[in-house]
């Protein structure tokens, strides 16, 4: 009984190799894998890269075919547009007439395409299919959805320039002016207190200094920009001269 139970077991072992063998065998031998990104986003007008590789355990050779196939975003069944089979063929009719590039290398393992001028109507799902006898087990199909969007606006660089240089340039400048005048007032002429000869000396007053030349105060920056040409001349008149004594004053009230 032992020795039937061990033999019984031993044959169950085999069995099950056996099975694991025949359903991996034909993928260990001859089995292909296309890969492709799942989602890939364009602009309108711009060129599009549909990327599409295999791995593949037999050598590829001129039995080697390619094909894209295209399904609409809104359904139907998928449309051939594109077949490569020892040199490319591109469409030369439908949607995709005259904006297909072949980049694959059958050699390097790849078969990806270009989509020139993509538009709003190539949105869908892409199917890149290789098959490469005799490997016809695996995963011998890809699908990439491609999602085109309308180019958003951008400022060129000589918009920006023209507008700072004609609006805000100038907006800068009135700014500044109208904060000097802000800080630094202009001070309007004082027409009560004329200017008087030094003749003209009331009672106490010889004896004293001029309040003129005491009450003089020093003008700032501001002061001597806003200046006008009369005041300007009044100014630097006033401080060439030299300052009067009070014996000078006595001296002038006697005649």
């Amino acid at each position: 009984m032992r020795g039937l139970r061990e033999g019984k077991v031993s044959v169950d072992g085999v069995l099950l190799q056996l099975s694991v063998l025949l359903c991996l065998g034909p993928c260990l031998v001859s089995c292909i894998t296309v890969i492709s990104p799942p989602e890939v986003h364009a602009s309108r007008g711009d060129t599009v890269t549909l990327s599409c590789t295999f791995t593949s355990t037999s050598r590829p050779t001129s039995k080697m075919i390619v094909d894209w196939s295209y399904r609409p975003q809104s359904g139907g069944p998928p449309q051939t547009f594109f077949y490569f089979s020892s040199q490319a063929f591109l469409p030369s009719q439908g949607q995709f007439a005259g904006r297909i590039e072949w980049q694959g290398s059958p050699a390097r393992g790849e078969a990806s395409i270009s989509l020139i001028n993509a538009t709003l109507n190539d949105n869908g799902t892409f199917t890149c299919s290789v098959r490469n006898p005799p490997d016809v087990h695996g995963s011998p199909s890809s699908h990439t959805v491609l999602t085109v969007t309308p180019k958003s606006l951008s400022i060129r660089f000589t918009d920006v320039s023209l507008l700072l240089f004609f609006i805000l340039l100038p907006s800068a400048v009135i700014a500044l002016i109208l904060i000097g005048r802000i800080i630094c007032p202009k001070k309007e002429h004082n027409h009560s207190k004329a200017y008087r000869s030094p003749i003209e000396v009331t009672e106490g007053e010889e004896y004293t200094i001029n309040p003129s030349v005491a009450s003089v105060k020093k003008p700032t920056c501001c002061d001597l920009y806003l200046m006008d040409s009369d005041e300007e001349d009044m100014y630097y008149s006033t401080k060439q001269r030299p300052p009067k004594t009070v014996d000078d004053g006595y001296a002038e009230s006697q005649f």
